[in-house]
C-alpha cells in the first residue's frame, strides 16, 4: 500500500527494503581531519547538530565551517544564526564559521554556500569536507555536493533527533516516515539533475 505522498506504509515494509534502506539510505562514513565541516541547516535536532559540530571541532576534524540555512518557523533568527551561536557558546571560534543565511532546501544549502565558501577559502584551497546533518537525509548531503562539487573528497557524519535509536526507524512513525519519504526523493532528484551519484 502507498498514501498520497507515494510512500510506503510501514506495516508493508519487508525486512529486505528496510536492509536495502539501511544499508543505501543511512549512511555515515569513517571520518578524519577534513578541511570543511558543512553543517546542513535544520530546525528539528538542533541541539544534537550543535552538540556534533563542537564535538568535531573539539577533536580537531575540520579547520573551518560553513553553517547554512534561512529562516526558521517562529523564530526571527535563521538556522545559521542559531546553530552558529551554539556552536560559538560550545568553544568553536566564531572566525572559522562562515555563514549562509537564505538557503531553503538541501540543494540551496550547497548552491548558495559555495560562493561563500570561495571568496572566503578558495575551492581549490578545500580538499575535504564533513558534511553534517539529520540521518534521515545523510545520504541527499554528498550527492547534492556531489552534483555541484565533484572535486572535493566527502565525509558523512550525522545525527539522530528521533525517539529511537537509528536501527530502529522502521519503529517510530515518524522517524519511518522521513526516512521513506527521503528514500522516495532519491530517483526522481537523480533524474532531476539535483543530485549526483557518490560512492
Amino acid at each position: 500500500m502507498v498514501h498520497s505522498e507515494g510512500v510506503m506504509t510501514a506495516d508493508l515494509l519487508t525486512r529486505s527494503e528496510i536492509d536495502r534502506i539501511n544499508a543505501e539510505h543511512l549512511v555515515s562514513t569513517p571520518l578524519r581531519p577534513a578541511d570543511l565541516l558543512f553543517v546542513f541547516g535544520q530546525r528539528r535536532g538542533v541541539p544534537q547538530l550543535v552538540a556534533a559540530a563542537i564535538d568535531l571541532w573539539h577533536r580537531g576534524y575540520f579547520r573551518h565551517a560553513i553553517v547554512s540555512g534561512g529562516a526558521t518557523q517562529g523564530d526571527p533568527r535563521t538556522e545559521c544564526s542559531v546553530i552558529k551561536d551554539g556552536m560559538v557558546a560550545g568553544g568553536v571560534p566564531a572566525a572559522v564559521i562562515l555563514e549562509e543565511h537564505a538557503a531553503t532546501n538541501t540543494g540551496e544549502n550547497v548552491t548558495l554556500s559555495l560562493p561563500v565558501i570561495d571568496a572566503a577559502l578558495g575551492r581549490a584551497n578545500v580538499a575535504s569536507v564533513i558534511c553534517l546533518g539529520k540521518v534521515c537525509t545523510a545520504r541527499r548531503y554528498p550527492m547534492t555536493l556531489q552534483r555541484h562539487w565533484p572535486e572535493v573528497e566527502k565525509m558523512v557524519a550525522t545525527v539522530n533527533p528521533y525517539a529511537v535509536p537509528v536501527e530502529r526507524w522502521h519503529t517510530d512513525p515518524l522517524f519511518r516516515r522521513r526516512v521513506l519519504a527521503e528514500d522516495a526523493k532519491i530517483a526522481p532528484y537523480r533524474a532531476a539533475g539535483f543530485i549526483a551519484d557518490w560512492p
